[in-house]
């Protein structure tokens, strides 16, 4: 099963507070992701800031294109203690 980004709100920093379909949440810091043509605007804390949650795909996008496998953010969630 592909697991569903459903709601996701900027915290801090590179830190993004995932929300998925199967009530899994948590922070993910995506700092060390942003390397390649793509993912380089985004390391302007403004264009970070402006992702979305696609609505066909469920994952966060960016205006420029880039975007994350939601496979890839449930494993890097960092669930709070």
């Amino acid at each position: 099963m592909i697991p569903k980004v459903v709601e996701a709100r900027y915290t801090h920093d590179f830190t993004i507070h995932i929300r998925f379909e199967d009530g899994t949440e948590g922070d993910v810091n995506l700092r060390e992701e942003l390397y390649g043509e793509i993912f380089e605007p985004l390391k302007d804390i403004a264009v970070f800031q402006k992702f979305t949650v696609h609505p066909d795909f469920h994952t966060l996008c960016w205006p420029n294109g880039a975007d994350f496998a939601p496979e890839f953010l449930y494993e890097k969630i960092q669930i709070p203690a």
